[in-house]
């Protein structure tokens, strides 16, 4: 069974997860831990869970969400996994942060591209993917069926929705994303978002006022 251990990070206050489950191996999704505390928070519940971590996975590539990618590579020797569409948004990483006077180590290169279809495995556990573009050219949504519960990064959020302004979002690309994948998926699914509060695909469905 998949344990999800979240950490709120950095100053945009993004949604870090931890996924491991009873054989103590782990996937990190979007790091975005920003200095040195909250990499350290993040370094000692994974000592103090004894876990192993096997995969470094981003949902998409916006600054907030591979702050800590250099971090968790450099420690885990490991190399980050995303959609090629959003290698574009990978590589405007640091002029990103100097556009916001913000601070960043540049993430290594992608270990492997992932696409919808693709299963992502860890210990006795499994992800699925959704393609989901529309916040991001590459964003990804991992989900799993078992469990009933998904990590949608900035795709949808408790009574909202990725902004689109950002380069390479597009409104209508984002709003099919949500309807046609993960409104294909019952209403008790829980919805892991890269910011805010989890929420369900039931109440969205019903109480989202993009949707």
């Amino acid at each position: 069974m998949i344990s999800i251990q979240s950490f709120t990070f950095s100053p945009i206050q993004e949604n870090t997860y931890v996924l491991y489950d009873e054989t103590k191996q782990a996937v990190i999704i979007d790091p975005g831990c920003y200095d040195e505390r909250e990499r350290s928070a993040l370094a000692h519940f994974i000592e103090q869970k004894e876990l192993t971590p096997v995969k470094l996975l981003n949902t998409h590539c916006h600054l907030d969400h591979i702050f800590g990618n250099a971090f968790v590579s450099e420690k885990y020797n490991l190399k980050p996994e995303f959609n090629q569409y959003d290698q574009v948004v990978f590589d405007a990483f640091l002029p990103s942060c100097q556009m916001y006077n913000l601070n960043g180590e540049v993430s290594p290169p992608a270990g492997n591209f992932l696409n919808e279809g693709d299963l992502v495995t860890f210990g006795n556990s499994s992800l699925e993917i959704f393609f989901t573009p529309g916040h991001s050219p590459g964003s990804i949504t991992f989900y799993n069926r078992d469990q009933k519960f998904m990590i949608a990064g900035d795709v949808l959020f408790y009574g909202s929705i990725g902004r689109t302004d950002l380069p390479g979002g597009n409104f209508e690309t984002l709003i099919d994303s949500i309807q046609t994948k993960l409104f294909s998926l019952s209403d008790d699914y829980k919805v892991y978002s890269g910011h805010g509060p989890v929420t369900t695909i039931g109440f969205e469905r019903n109480n989202n006022p993009f949707l």
